[in-house]
C-alpha cells in the first residue's frame, strides 16, 4: 500500500473557526509570544499560562472537524496515511485519522513539569495545585518555543518512507519543521495546498503540484490527483 504523509498546521484548523497564531486576529494578538509559549513565561506566571490554555481547550469544545480534516481521514481506505501535524487541537483524530504525529504537543493532555513523557489526558481546565502522582506540578502538553521538538525524528522517518507528500495550512517557513520536507526521497511528488503559497528552498527542487486554495476546497482537488500521482 503506497504511503502518504500529509504535512498540515494551524490553516487547516482555521476553516474550523480555530484561530491561527500568526494571522492579524490570531491568539497572539494580546499576548507576547514570551509570554504564553516559552518555558520562562511559565516560570513568571504561571496562572496567565495555564489561562491561556484553559481557553484554548474550551474553544475545542465549540468546534467540529472540517472537510479538510475529513479528506484526509478518509485517504486511509486507499492508502497508509500518517498525518504530521503543527496543530495542538484535535480535529484529525475527530475526523477519523487514526496515524497522527503532533510535533507542538495536544491541548488535551497535560504533563509534568519535569519532562514531556507520560502525558495525562485532560480536558478541563488545568490550575495551580494539579499534579501528578509523583507530586509534581501540571503543565499543558505543548512544546514552548525554545524547547526541543521530540517527535521530529518520528515524523522524519514517516517522511522519508513516503511515496506522496501532501502539505496542507502550513507556510512551511517555520522550523523545524519546515525542514521536514528534505528527508523524503528526491522523486516523490508533493501537492502543496495553500491560498496564499510560499515556495521554500525545500519545496522549489520538488516535483511539486501547487493548489492556491483553502484547505477544504483544496483537498478536494488533491484527491482527485492523487492516482495519476502514486
Amino acid at each position: 500500500m503506497k504511503k502518504i504523509v500529509v504535512l498540515t498546521g494551524a490553516g487547516v484548523s482555521a476553516e474550523s473557526g480555530i484561530a491561527t497564531f500568526r494571522d492579524s486576529n490570531g491568539l497572539w494578538e494580546n499576548h507576547r509570544v514570551e509570554d504564553v509559549a516559552s518555558p520562562e513565561g511559565f516560570a513568571r506566571n504561571p496562572e496567565l499560562v495555564l489561562n491561556f490554555y484553559n481557553a484554548r481547550r474550551a474553544q475545542l469544545k465549540t468546534v467540529k472537524p472540517n472537510l479538510g480534516h475529513h479528506l484526509i481521514a478518509e485517504l486511509e481506505k486507499d492508502y497508509d496515511v500518517t498525518v504530521v501535524t503543527q496543530n495542538v487541537d484535535d480535529l484529525h483524530e475527530r475526523a477519523g485519522s487514526s496515524n497522527i504525529i503532533h510535533l507542538h504537543g495536544e491541548l488535551r493532555k497535560v504533563r509534568s513539569v519535569d519532562g514531556f513523557e507520560d502525558p495525562i489526558p485532560w480536558t478541563e481546565d488545568l490550575h495551580l495545585g494539579d499534579l501528578n502522582d509523583e507530586g509534581r506540578q501540571l503543565r499543558p502538553h505543548i512544546v514552548w518555543f525554545g524547547e526541543q521538538v521530540p517527535r521530529m525524528d518520528m515524523a522524519a522517518d514517516v517522511v522519508s518512507r513516503a511515496d506522496l507528500i501532501i502539505i496542507v495550512g502550513t507556510s512551511m517557513q517555520v522550523y523545524p519543521a519546515a525542514g521536514l520536507v528534505s528527508y523524503a526521497p528526491p522523486h516523490i511528488p508533493v501537492i502543496y495546498i495553500d491560498p496564499n503559497p510560499t515556495i521554500n528552498d525545500a519545496l522549489a527542487r520538488r516535483d511539486i503540484t501547487t493548489i492556491v486554495k483553502g484547505g477544504g476546497e483544496g483537498m478536494a482537488e488533491a484527491v482527485e490527483l492523487i492516482p495519476g500521482l502514486l
